[in-house]
């Protein structure tokens, strides 16, 4: 759809342009509140909100406090199709909460170039975990806010909700929403954790990382992939799609099927762990590097492990799979030595293969002869922790 402005245009009360000389409200024609964000250019932020951090509000004087949320929204997130509507109205009728809206992740840039004006107490971000990984990449690559950048809360929106879900997320947004106001009018200090983030270089001399939390690569990616391409435009709900995924690996995994209707085989790949010089090499059924507290299948990392990644790696055989399911079910999963499945801790990684696909946060990498996938930590971020 096209949209014919990037800003709106400021408008009384009434839905009526402004008069020259007339105080600035924050109220919105009815098709730029319909359709567009709420961002101002920056003479205008600091003309409708004031230049000093004790004059934001709809009006100047009417608040003597700045927005306590900034809300990122990504429209064309899956979840944000139904759940937008109410949003904006929400937003609309609670001036605690400053709304921008992006029509793609190109635009996120410039959007944490205006939040960063409002100087908010938290920065929530409504979609999914890609528009989260291309939220959290402009945080660290724009420093747009310097010493002072807010911590961060993910709404429950999108396909996946990998990060949501470890940050405690799992209600309706509007409720998460509610919570955050009421979080953001205390001391947030007790309410926040420190994550640890990925930084993925593709190639040698890539100078601009790209950051996340979880990674998934060969067999996990190309179920993730095939999820995503054969499995989603079938317009089924979210949680058969993903029971339909799961069984299809599944069989591909114990019964060794191969047909077009099932995700393919994974390629063979490489991954080296920077501080001992090790190496695993094979084909796996599932790889995955993450830095937050829980992996799909269980968090077997203990205390004799050192590192900031965790690398968990399940090679293409059905009794390594088996062998990793047994050991979960019995709590021994990374505690006892399981023939096939992999665990490291790690402040960096390499992964190389010839063509091999590697996800992070929902965008797709491959890494190719020529071309490894780096990864190395990057400095943690305060995040919001939702859960009671």
């Amino acid at each position: 759809m096209f949209w014919p402005q990037t800003r709106p245009t400021l408008h009384d009360g009434r839905g009526l342009p402004a008069q020259a000389g007339a105080a600035p409200q924050c109220t919105y024609s009815k098709w730029t509140g319909d359709f567009m964000s709420k961002t101002l250019e920056a003479t205008e932020t600091e003309a409708a909100y004031g230049a000093g951090p004790s004059a934001i509000g709809c009006e100047p004087g009417a608040h003597k406090s700045r927005p306590r949320i900034a809300l990122l929204s990504n429209p064309n997130s899956t979840g944000n199709l139904a759940q937008l509507p109410r949003i904006r109205e929400f937003c609309a009728d609670h001036p605690d909460i400053f709304h921008y809206e992006v029509e793609n992740v190109a635009q996120i840039g410039e959007a944490m170039k205006t939040i960063a004006r409002v100087r908010p107490k938290v920065l929530a971000i409504n979609g999914g975990d890609g528009t989260v990984q291309a939220a959290l990449t402009e945080i660290y690559n724009g420093d747009h806010f310097g010493d002072e950048r807010p911590p961060v809360a993910v709404l429950p929106s999108g396909k996946t909700n990998l990060i949501a879900l470890d940050l405690g997320a799992k209600n309706d947004p509007i409720e998460t929403l509610e919570h955050l106001i009421e979080l953001a009018r205390t001391d947030l200090g007790p309410h926040t954790v420190a994550r640890e983030l990925i930084a993925l270089r593709h190639g040698d001399g890539e100078e601009r990382p790209v950051i996340g939390m979880f990674l998934g690569g060969a067999g996990l990616a190309d179920t993730m992939l095939y999820c995503r391409h054969k499995i989603y435009p079938l317009g089924l709900p979210n949680g058969f799609a993903h029971v339909l995924t799961a069984g299809a690996f599944l069989m591909k995994v114990f019964l060794g099927i191969k047909a077009n209707f099932l995700p393919p085989d994974p390629k063979p790949l490489q991954v080296s762990v920077h501080e001992n010089g090790g190496k695993i090499t094979g084909r796996f059924s599932l790889l995955a590097v993450t830095t937050l507290e829980k992996l799909l299948i269980t968090n077997p990392f203990d205390e004799g492990h050192s590192g900031t990644l965790k690398l968990l790696a399940i090679e293409q055989r059905a009794s390594s799979m088996i062998g990793a399911i047994f050991a979960h079910l019995g709590g021994k999963l990374g505690q006892s030595t399981v023939r096939g499945v992999h665990f490291e801790k790690a402040d960096g990684l390499t992964i190389e293969s010839e063509s091999s696909n590697i996800i992070l946060d929902g965008e797709t990498f491959c890494a190719e002869a020529g071309r490894p996938i780096h990864l190395y930590p990057a400095r943690p971020l305060a995040f919001v922790k939702l859960a009671a």
